[in-house]
């Protein structure tokens, strides 16, 4: 028998997404579903075919790993707390809100000696991996333009209720997308500078530490005819697009999930780790504090980073 899994969260992404890949994975023990409303944990539970649990903590006794689907201010007190208990963490971005609760997160897994994986959705594909190893192979890259502007406050959208996203905006939950294929590129970043523009976009400039240059605008109440998503590498190669992911979304978290796994078996640790995660909510933090100020903010590196550290 693989992992035995608790789901931790009862949302459209915990249903959809990571419920359905949990409950069908052939390596995967679904264990229990907790949710902040029993009743829709039960709900959940019953066409997962698994088992509701109204105690946080008695789920997280009884299974060696937590998928999070939450809000990130909850998913950041949740993983501490199951990293606390010995648990392995399959966790969604933004890892957290600020950048002293992913470095907690982090610092707990590693003194426990977890296995971790942030999804990254299109990290979790072929088509984007091959492209991101070979881009950074080549190197000479001046920078990357990066555009993704959603529309998720449209009728019918299953996020658009979302109070986190209301509140955070596209900042938080499209710019770890951008980061997540920018920075294994570029390399990490050291200063930021953000400015807020129409439709409660975000403008952001960071530099790498290797001279790199990035921009990248983000919103999710784009108007529906402007929807974008475009990242695009430039350089002494020219111009040279990041392809889009080859897998579902349910595809793809099982792919996390294999990734866990094979972490657990004594495999090496994932690009994709808290670590990588911590490094993203570093630079998102960053980028608030200077739409907030009009100021450019440095980027603070995680401790014991070195000057190759990256995802």
């Amino acid at each position: 028998m693989g992992l035995r899994f608790g789901l931790l969260g009862t949302g459209h992404w915990a249903r959809e997404t990571q419920g359905a890949a949990l409950a069908a994975h052939p390596e995967a023990a679904l264990t229990g579903v907790w949710g902040r409303d029993p009743a829709k944990a039960a709900a959940l539970a019953a066409r997962l075919g698994t088992r509701p649990y109204e105690d946080v903590d008695a789920l997280i006794a009884d299974v060696d790993a937590v998928a999070i689907a939450l809000p990130p201010d909850v998913q950041g007190e949740l993983a501490l707390r199951a990293a606390r208990a010995g648990r392995h963490l399959l966790l969604d971005k933004p890892v957290a809100l600020a950048t002293e609760a992913a470095d907690a997160i982090v610092a707990e897994t590693e003194a426990r000696g977890l296995a971790s994986v942030v999804f990254f959705t299109s990290r979790f594909s072929d088509t984007v991996n091959d492209f991101l190893a070979g881009a950074a192979a080549d190197g000479g890259w001046h920078g990357v333009r990066a555009t993704l502007f959603a529309s998720i406050f449209q009728p019918g959208n299953p996020y658009g209720a979302s109070p986190w996203r209301r509140a955070k905006g596209g900042l938080w939950d499209v710019g770890p997308h951008v980061l997540s294929v920018v920075l294994p590129v570029l390399g990490p970043v050291e200063e930021v500078t953000a400015v807020r523009g129409p439709r409660d976009s975000t403008h952001v400039l960071t530099r790498h530490r290797d001279g790199a240059v990035g921009s990248l605008s983000v919103t999710l109440d784009a108007a529906p005819e402007a929807n974008t998503f475009a990242v695009d590498l430039y350089g002494e190669h020219g111009w040279r697009p990041v392809p889009a992911g080859d897998r579902s979304a349910v595809e793809a978290f099982g792919t996390a999930v294999d990734r866990l796994s094979d972490q657990v078996r004594g495999g090496p640790g994932d690009p994709c780790d808290v670590r990588f995660g911590r490094e993203v909510v570093a630079v998102l933090a960053a980028a608030e504090a200077s739409a907030g100020t009009g100021r450019t903010v440095r980027v603070p590196e995680a401790a014991g980073s070195g000057p190759t550290a990256s995802g």
